[in-house]
């Protein structure tokens, strides 16, 4: 798909490893210069030299409610505009609830749900007055599926992915697409935290996938035509159910 998004500013959250890190290289390769966003110096770092002009990068804690408001603005003053938002960034807890300490419950919650809305919400009227433009939200199979040892986690992308289909219903008028990918199970740091018999058994039996083939089908969802909307993607190993 070389050349598809040329011309194209993207700008990817969490983008300093794994899904993130994936999708900006896409990008990338399909012409976009891509706005990296992590919290994560080194890691940006690392973009920049692997990157070089073709990407920007921005050092931002999305905890911080300033840093967090502050978001789009910047994005446009580094790269004139914003084409394409990957509302990437976020974090995991599995595990049963009753073990689930507080303010990790608070931390995540705020990060995979409340950050997302309000980064949505400051990219939409940009978009709106250029009246064009893609949203793309990760979700997760687990907003599908009601995992059992995840409870936490699940809720907030039960959460995101309802925001994601109400949005998508009120910015359509505007030029604007907005859909969501679900991956099941990705070898990502995120999964670092699931019980250690779940992920040797998943890894045993193939049943995770690789952040670069969910960037592919990101790139998908962003190369079809503009009257066609690939709203919400569910996508997991063959394997995952056996």
């Amino acid at each position: 798909m070389a050349g598809e998004l040329a011309g194209k500013v993207a700008a990817v959250t969490g983008a300093g490893s794994g899904i993130g890190l994936a999708s900006s290289r896409a990008m990338l390769a399909a012409g976009a210069h891509v706005v990296a966003v992590d919290r994560d110096e080194r890691a940006l770092g690392a973009i920049r030299d692997e990157f070089g002009d073709a990407a920007s990068t921005l050092a931002v804690d999305l905890l911080d409610p300033q840093a967090c408001a502050a978001l789009a603005p910047r994005i446009i003053e580094a790269a004139g505009r914003i084409d394409i938002f990957h509302a990437n960034a976020g974090s995991y807890i599995g595990g049963n609830l009753v073990d689930a300490d507080g303010a990790a419950i608070d931390r995540m919650l705020n990060l995979n749900v409340n950050v997302v809305m309000k980064n949505v919400r400051d990219v939409l009227p940009h978009m709106m007055e250029r009246k064009s433009g893609d949203i793309v939200v990760t979700s997760s199979l687990a907003a599908h599926y009601p995992t059992p040892w995840e409870p936490v986690y699940a809720s907030s992308k039960w959460a995101i992915d309802c925001f994601v289909q109400t949005v998508r219903r009120q910015v359509f008028k505007d030029g604007i697409r907005v859909g969501s990918i679900s991956p099941g199970p990705v070898i990502t740091a995120l999964i670092a935290d699931w019980p250690a018999d779940k992920l040797a058994e998943a890894k045993a039996s193939g049943s995770l996938l690789e952040p670069e083939e969910v960037a592919n089908v990101i790139l998908f969802m962003l190369t079809r035509p503009r009257g066609m909307t690939i709203r919400d993607v569910v996508m997991l190993p063959s394997n995952f159910d056996l």
